[in-house]
């Protein structure tokens, strides 16, 4: 299990969990996510976790312009681990990923937020700490990334990024790169770290070919 001391265990992940459905913003476990959160149902939502556990789940609609759309049947769980209030009104939150979680099916809202039944037994290893070494060809991931952020005029500390683990690298370029919503999706659903970070060096691949530059802005 993590060291982290505020992570739950795995029988007290919640069965019963809100969800902030965003298309384009990706969860993964050990990743961090900032939020803006501004529309008064989330605001409700964001407000009985940070009560309860400081829990919620981000989750892929699968028709954002369609409200409420129907949802992916995987999605991450995720806890706030920091969060500060604003003049305006609004919440800015860091959510870390803690586990994935299977949609067994939607329940009664709250507030006017969705509220999802989860089982997390397929994935009881995330919170588990990942393997830091993946078996990447760095020499060659880090070329096809180059050529993917001069494609997509993104940029990077490449001399950081030589230091950092395979697993953390591969969850951070997984969140931040403006991948289609499917191929978001995809990652999340990758049954293991390696099978990941292989989709993530042919999507960088491919990526470098296109000028493509989707994806949501939290």
């Amino acid at each position: 299990m993590s060291g982290q001391i505020f992570q739950p265990r795995f029988q007290d992940l919640p069965r019963e969990v809100a969800v902030f459905p965003l298309s384009g913003a990706l969860l993964l476990p050990t990743g961090t996510l900032p939020l803006n959160i501004f529309e008064p149902r989330y605001l409700a939502m964001v407000l009985d976790a940070l009560g309860q556990g400081r829990m919620f789940a981000m989750v892929e609609p699968k028709d954002p312009d369609q409200d409420p759309s129907p949802l992916h049947g995987v999605a991450c769980l995720g806890r706030i681990v920091s969060f500060s209030e604003t003049n305006d009104g609004r919440l800015m939150i860091t959510l870390q990923g803690l586990s994935r979680l299977r949609v067994v099916e939607e329940i009664e809202g709250k507030e006017g937020y969705r509220r999802i039944r989860a089982d997390y037994g397929p994935y009881a290893d995330d919170l588990n700490p990942p393997p830091k070494a993946l078996g990447l060809d760095r020499d060659g991931f880090l070329e096809s990334l180059k050529a993917y952020a001069g494609t997509h005029g993104l940029t990077f500390n490449w001399s950081a990024i030589q230091e950092v683990p395979d697993s953390a690298l591969v969850t951070a370029l997984c969140m931040a790169c403006p991948f289609e919503v499917a191929e978001k999706q995809a990652l999340l659903e990758s049954e293991t770290a390696r099978d990941r970070a292989d989709l993530l060096y042919g999507l960088l691949r491919m990526g470098a070919a296109t000028s493509f530059t989707g994806g949501a802005t939290q």
